[in-house]
């Protein structure tokens, strides 16, 4: 998992890469909900590639701080290590969302 920020200046915004790769190869679909979609469980799903890697990139509005998580299979939630850090997500004490801050 990753995530690479490229600042757009003539667009003034953050074209923001999430990737994931499959080395087990079991993930069907992957897809990004968080508050810059309304963590929209049914968004478009990441594009899957030959090497098993998906990836997606979402433009997002710079300085501000957006909250997500990883969907996989439409059933399991998974973090982003790379995130700038963790905020619990309100739901379970036990839970977090990956931040990142652009």
């Amino acid at each position: 998992m990753s995530i690479k920020k490229q600042y757009l200046k003539k667009d003034g915004v953050c074209k923001i890469t999430f990737s994931l790769t499959d080395k087990d190869h079991i993930i069907k679909n992957v897809r990004i909900p968080g508050d810059f979609n309304n963590w929209d469980r049914n968004c478009e799903p990441m594009k899957k590639h030959k090497n098993n890697e998906y990836s997606q990139s979402i433009t997002l509005e710079p300085g501000k701080s957006y909250q997500f998580r990883y969907l996989i299979n439409d059933s399991v939630w998974e973090d982003e290590p790379e995130a700038d850090r963790f905020v619990p997500n309100g739901i379970d004490s036990a839970d977090f969302n990956s931040l990142i801050q652009i």
